[in-house]
């Protein structure tokens, strides 16, 4: 993390990307889990955004208070003690750094494992501190939040009529679902008013490649979707709410029907931003390919078949921006 207090502090952020200000959304689907509706209502969100707001979700709120809580705790210390936990191997702590490929935001984060089976030396040094607090709150925060996400696919597959209704929950309950989970921190940016009424860039856009990405932050703005014509706009915080993307896994196994959502975060002048991901991704060797059931007849399936381990290969070798599916698509019919 940048020293905030140093003048210059945006010149050791050359490299980060602004954009202008966007104009705040108000029609994000927002869904009750409850809803007898709510396959349908998910379904039509993610076909129209994929991404929608869902609401008496069962999470409980001292889940989500405590883990950030927590989250801050250790994003609030020294420089020094928070780079034992980095670089990221891909777990662990990483600051300003996105990913290996050039891409650079106003962000610390800290990407931990959601498979007990897997052990990584950097996970356990930011554990180090509070081991039974940090790690408790953790742990009680993905395994609601995986409850309610198993339960979110589920009710998916019943809208779109796929049998049995557990085929895409199963892939992120599988012991060696490849599944992780994220802590983001934007701190402030005071030196903001520099640029000029435009916005530094947290997170620079893109689409998630796994299945299914279940996103709750604080109060801070910053978050941005990409309407289906091009038009960024922003996203309402909540902090009592999750919000849910559909990742690129999903287009391709709705073959396109549910459309993965570009998305991007800017920093705030004033208040920090926390955000914690779980990522739900299937098994390396699960073959991803559009189901059956969701092609019509006559319908031509528009992606090649791949493996999980294929595809986030080829995603964690592009740029964020990149339009990754792009390598998986089957190419037109001539005369097309």
């Amino acid at each position: 993390m940048v020293v905030l207090s140093q003048p210059a502090a945006l010149d050791h952020c050359s490299l980060i990307k602004t954009c202008k200000p966007t104009s705040v959304f108000t029609g994000i689907p927002v869904i009750d889990l409850r809803d007898p509706e709510a396959k349908t209502l998910i379904v039509k969100a993610c076909e129209e955004y994929g991404f929608f707001k869902l609401i008496n979700h069962g999470v409980p709120m001292e889940f989500m208070t405590r883990l950030e809580a927590e989250a801050l705790r250790f994003f609030n210390l020294p420089q020094s003690e928070k780079d034992k936990a980095g670089p990221p191997d891909p777990f662990g702590y990483g600051s300003k750094r996105i990913g290996q490929n050039g891409d650079v935001g106003w962000i610390e984060y800290l990407l931990l494992n959601t498979n007990p089976q897997v052990t990584s030396l950097k996970t356990l040094i930011v554990f180090r501190e509070n081991p039974e607090i940090f790690r408790s709150a953790v742990n009680d925060y993905i395994l609601a939040v995986k409850r309610m996400a198993f339960e979110v696919l589920e009710l998916m597959a019943d809208g779109l009529k796929i049998k049995p209704r557990n085929v895409l929950s199963s892939m992120l309950r599988d012991e060696k679902s490849d599944s992780c989970f994220r802590l983001n921190h934007y701190p402030p940016c005071q030196e903001l008013q520099a640029l000029s009424g435009r916005n530094l860039i947290g997170f620079g856009e893109h689409t998630d490649p796994q299945i299914i990405s279940v996103l709750r932050s604080n109060n801070t703005s910053g978050l941005q979707i990409s309407l289906r014509d091009g038009t960024w706009v922003s996203v309402p915080p909540d902090q009592t709410s999750f919000f849910i993307n559909v990742g690129d896994a999903l287009q391709v196994m709705t073959n396109g029907r549910l459309r993965s959502v570009r998305h991007r975060v800017m920093a705030d002048s004033l208040k920090s931003r926390v955000s914690m991901i779980y990522f739900g991704g299937p098994p390396l060797n699960e073959k991803i390919a559009p189901l059956p059931s969701l092609v019509e007849k006559r319908e031509e399936s528009l992606y090649k078949e791949f493996t999980w381990w294929e595809y986030k290969t080829s995603a964690y070798k592009s740029r964020l921006a990149d339009y990754r599916l792009g390598l998986f698509e089957k190419t037109a019919s001539a005369g097309q």
